[in-house]
């Protein structure tokens, strides 16, 4: 049998942003840590867990796409921190009053805009 962590994930696949909002602002709630939850704090919290996240690749030099290399034991780990990031940076956006999922899709919008598709490879457009 696979990992809690493999079992949370097939079954909560297609998890909303606005889900995860709720169930984070209701876990803060009943446990009165609202007061706690501002901007600042939310943003030093999240530089802490992004910081967290950054040492589980400090010493890994290049690491391959789907991480074909690591155990199950440094997946679910490496899960967890960016599930912290995520966690935080959706607190953080609650409470500045940001949609995050439509200032992320304006964001794909306005790359696109600023780097539109081009016929040439990279290579080609280097020389060029």
């Amino acid at each position: 049998m696979g990992s809690s962590y493999e079992f949370s994930r097939n079954e909560n696949k297609d998890v909303s942003l606005q889900e995860l909002r709720d169930r984070l602002a209701e876990f803060s709630r009943v446990r009165d840590w609202e007061q706690y939850h501002s901007p600042r704090n939310l943003l030093l919290a999240l530089v802490g867990e992004v910081g967290e996240l950054s040492e589980i690749f400090q010493w890994k030099g290049e690491v391959a796409r789907g991480l074909p290399n690591w155990s199950s034991d440094d997946k679910e780990h490496l899960g967890e921190e960016l599930s912290d990031v995520l966690l935080y940076l959706i607190q953080l956006a609650d409470v500045c009053g940001i949609d995050l999922g439509q200032a992320a899709l304006s964001k794909i919008v306005k790359n696109a805009r600023k780097y539109p598709v081009s016929n040439q490879t990279p290579a080609a457009a280097s020389t060029n």
